[in-house]
């Protein structure tokens, strides 16, 4: 990998590994409240699904509502609530605002380094710059706010 410092940024900005962990906390909190809300609204009404109606119900719980909740809190403003909260901000490597496409890219990303047991999240105590996979793949990044 070729590791270089954008210079729109330097080595202050990076946020540490708990505060961007706290923000995960948070956001992960705000999400379950979400899902349940979800569920609510669907199973109230309807029931339990069964079948091909359970995958439909699965692939909008843990695929859809996610992706929404970051890619449109990400592409408007940059900040999720959690990230609000603990003052960080993504933006573009370039350090332009994030756009739907770069969110999109950022949390198809962040679903590899889930995926790698976490691995790619961890990956930030040993980057020189602090950055995540995810960060790395989808040319964007944390910075404090």
């Amino acid at each position: 990998m070729n590791y270089h410092t954008t210079p729109a940024f330097d080595q202050s900005q990076a946020p540490g590994f708990l505060r961007r962990l706290a923000a995960m906390i948070y956001d992960t909190l705000l999400l379950l409240a979400l899902m349940a809300v979800a569920t609510t609204i669907i199973t109230l009404p309807l029931g339990m699904p069964k079948g091909d109606d359970l995958i439909f119900y699965q692939i909008f719980l843990f695929e859809i509502i996610p992706l929404l909740f970051f890619t449109g809190f990400w592409s408007h403003g940059g900040q999720t609530l959690g990230m609000r909260a603990w003052r960080l901000k993504v933006v573009r490597e370039d350090g332009g605002d994030v756009g739907w496409r770069d969110a999109l890219r950022r949390h198809l990303a962040a679903l590899l380094s889930c995926l790698a047991l976490g691995l790619g999240f961890l990956w930030i105590l040993v980057d020189p710059e602090g950055l995540a996979w995810h960060d790395r793949l989808s040319k964007t990044r944390l910075i404090l706010q």
